[in-house]
């Protein structure tokens, strides 16, 4: 069995396209591996967010992701700050990182131009950090995107080095773990790409956002003014339109809309409205579970405590075998 390490940022709120990428991703993952899922708090310190934002945003991430199915009954969930030992090897780890490769990151750059006056020493080592988290647990796998590829390759030359320089073959070397065709895309309702955040957030459809909010947000959807020949190619809008249904809805609801449109007879008004319905019933029990965990505390706090306690355990084996190897010897010696 693998085992596999992931973090979850602590940042706004789950969208439908959310639930389809990481969220299904996490829950296939916590039936099949050795999981460790761990809410990155601390990489989320190199933008300087408030103490109560920060705070509220764990809270957040937690309730959702347990209100859309991970458990902690299968998969090992704790809080990055939790685990002291994360620290130790992430300064272990830059005793070996040089300047040169970190200032080469992509990441780092575009970060730097984006907050020019906050280039702090922690966006630099953000790829030392992460390497930490994943090396600490001796992962073989983890589940990236495009944008943290760079960083896993630096994760696995982190570990090369770690056990070129100390003659052993203590960490492995792990590898993106790819889903391939199994993710779904989900656009957004704005008729360009994919669902994401907005300034306005009417792109995305959010999680536990209020119902009637969703309802009104879909039948505001961008259309056109629809059909004027039979079979005739659908603009990117509306193909946004149908994708997401295809998600959401019965296969014979979505063969009769398109039959509707390749006739020139579709109503897109009739279209939302279906549309609408069929997402609220996708996500209501979602919406109910999270505002359910929202109120429950004392359930939270065992989830993060319990998962805290696994997680130091998996840490301080690796940490002490570290010390071992680099030298820190235990006294007598």
């Amino acid at each position: 069995m693998d085992r596999i390490v992931s973090g979850i940022r602590p940042t706004g709120n789950l969208h439908l396209g959310n639930y389809f990428g990481a969220v299904k991703s996490f829950l296939r993952l916590q039936e099949e591996h050795d999981c460790f899922f761990f809410i990155a708090d601390y990489h989320s310190l190199t933008t300087h967010p408030s103490p109560d934002d920060l705070a509220g945003s764990v809270k957040n991430v937690l309730v959702e992701y347990l209100a859309c199915g991970l458990d902690p009954e299968k998969a090992v969930i704790y809080l990055q700050s939790d685990v002291p030992q994360v620290a130790e090897l992430y300064l272990l780890l830059n005793m070996n990182a040089y300047m040169g490769e970190l200032q080469r990151v992509a990441s780092f750059k575009e970060k730097a131009r984006k907050q020019p006056d906050n280039v702090n020493a922690g966006l630099l080592t953000y790829p030392v950090l992460m390497a930490a988290d994943i090396l600490l647990h001796k992962a073989g796998k983890v589940p990236v995107g495009k944008d943290q590829e760079q960083h896993l390759e630096m994760t696995r030359n982190f570990a090369k080095r770690f056990n070129h320089i100390y003659k052993t073959n203590f960490f492995p070397e792990p590898v993106a773990y790819n889903f391939g065709h199994q993710l779904v895309k989900v656009p957004g309702l704005d008729g360009t790409g994919k669902m994401g955040k907005s300034e306005n957030n009417n792109n995305a459809i959010f999680l536990g956002e209020d119902l009637k909010k969703t309802r009104k947000k879909i039948m505001r959807a961008l259309t056109d003014a629809g059909p004027t020949r039979e079979n005739q190619e659908k603009p990117q809008e509306i193909k946004n339109l149908f994708n997401l249904m295809s998600i959401v809805s019965p296969q014979p609801v979505v063969a009769a809309f398109e039959e509707q449109y390749n006739q020139c007879t579709i109503r897109y008004g009739e279209m939302k409205k279906r549309l609408a319905e069929d997402v609220i019933t996708f996500i209501e029990p979602i919406y109910e579970k999270i505002h359910t965990l929202h109120n429950n505390n004392q359930y939270l706090e065992d989830v993060m405590k319990e998962g805290a306690r696994k997680a130091r355990e998996s840490a301080q084996q690796t940490i002490e075998e570290v010390r071992e190897i680099t030298g820190f010897k235990k006294f007598p010696r």
